[in-house]
């Protein structure tokens, strides 16, 4: 006997993302950023900045990562087919890995171009370099701030509000170059300074990446503690036994889970209905939004080898 339990989505609303405000983030973000991009590129080019290039590089895969996490986050929202019966949820997990490759690749190309620039230095204009860098930080941290009231109930949400927050914290560093080239003309540290936003943007791919890897592989999630959730099961007043607990991400905000049940052969068919929908009402609150239970009684045991 199996028994699939949605109804908690129309009555709570405490995991879900307001589709409204975060499209209107992303589609802000993206305008902004594109803006900057080509007006960053331009200046990179102009003064021959690597520092500038590397972060208009940068933030040109920020903006495509912007792009792609609107998509994935609209298709996440269409409804079930014949073919896609949980709909394409998981696109929005994708998406986040495929941000977190186009990064590796972006910084392997820039890292290349600015240890050329670091070891063969080229006069700059200091000063250019640190207007472009300031008018960056403006622009990052108010995209950055669009995201932020939603970045703990979504994984590419929280992805771009971090990203732009370190952004803005690059463009910084870039101007502390500038103004010190202009001053000194130690044009070795447009180089250095590349490098360094680099290893920045390096450290926080990373936890991206493996991040969205897990999700993928349907790992556990990060804010799911299972032996929680198991043991909360499993102490529940008229379970006998449980097995086959399986938890993975169905998105970056909804999770699902398997269990094999076994309960008191002495509760009535409706107690044992009852008992099962306490039990999803809790895996609900436990960020749990699919659940399917399958039950079983002690004479007749699970029939998988498995068990």
């Amino acid at each position: 006997m199996h028994t699939h339990d949605h109804s908690h989505a129309g009555h709570h609303h405490h995991h879900e993302v307001p589709v409204t405000g975060v499209s209107s983030a992303f589609i802000i973000g993206i305008v902004l950023n594109s803006l900057y991009v080509v007006a960053q590129a331009i200046a990179g080019i102009a003064t021959h900045s690597m520092a500038l290039l590397a972060d208009a590089g940068h933030n040109l895969s920020d903006v495509a990562s912007l792009g792609l996490s609107l998509l994935a986050f609209r298709l996440a929202k269409s409804r079930p087919s014949a073919k896609f019966t949980y709909g394409y949820k998981k696109t929005t997990i994708l998406a986040a890995l495929v941000n977190a490759v186009v990064l590796f690749i972006t910084i392997g190309v820039l890292g290349y171009e600015s240890i050329h620039k670091l070891l063969h230095p080229q006069p700059i204009q200091g000063g250019i370099v640190a207007v472009v860098a300031g008018v960056g930080i403006l622009v990052n941290f108010g995209s950055a701030m669009l995201f932020f009231r939603n970045r703990e109930h979504d994984l590419n949400t929280r992805g771009a509000y971090l990203h732009l927050l370190t952004d803005a914290l690059v463009s910084l560093g870039v101007v502390v170059a500038g103004v010190v080239i202009k001053f000194t003309n130690w044009y070795w540290l447009d180089g250095a300074v590349s490098i360094v936003v680099l290893v920045v943007i390096l450290f926080g791919t990373w936890s991206l990446l493996m991040h969205s890897l897990r999700l993928s592989l349907d790992a556990v999630p990060n804010n799911i503690d299972m032996q929680k959730i198991a043991t909360s099961i499993k102490n529940t007043h008229g379970v006998e036994d449980m097995h086959h607990l399986h938890i993975w991400a169905m998105s970056t905000t909804q999770n699902a889970l398997t269990l094999h049940l076994t309960l008191n052969e002495q509760l009535t068919f409706n107690e044992k209905m009852k008992l099962v929908r306490e039990i999803k009402h809790e895996l609900y609150h436990n960020n749990i939004q699919h659940a399917t239970i399958e039950l079983e009684s002690a004479s007749i045991p699970c029939a998988d080898n498995n068990c």
